[in-house]
């Protein structure tokens, strides 16, 4: 299955039509579940912890990820698209945000 289409184009183009978190929060909410969220967060924290090599122990312990879901994270932040490591550099850089923390 093909994930890059004009569904996914679309999405993405809403995405960037955002103008801030209050924004964000609305969209994503209306968007995914609850536990989506709450997935997609733990997720984004643990690419975040890998990314300071803190162990898949501690990034289970923190997050209740799967070893399994916290391997594919590694990978994909090691040898995916590099979205993961453009937004962690770019955050970082700007001082947005301490690592480990997000839109609350």
């Amino acid at each position: 299955m093909n994930w890059e289409n004009k569904k996914t184009d679309q999405l993405v183009t809403a995405i960037l039509a955002l103008k801030n978190s209050k924004e964000a929060k609305q969209f994503l909410r209306d968007l995914l579940t609850e536990d989506e969220l709450m997935e997609f967060g733990n997720r984004w924290q643990a690419a975040q912890m890998l990314s300071q090599n803190i162990s898949y122990t501690a990034i289970r312990g923190k997050t209740g990820l799967s070893p399994r879901t916290i391997a594919r994270i590694s990978r994909w932040l090691n040898k995916g698209k590099g979205g993961y490591r453009l937004i962690i550099n770019r955050l970082h850089h700007r001082n947005f945000f301490p690592v480990g923390k997000g839109l609350r």
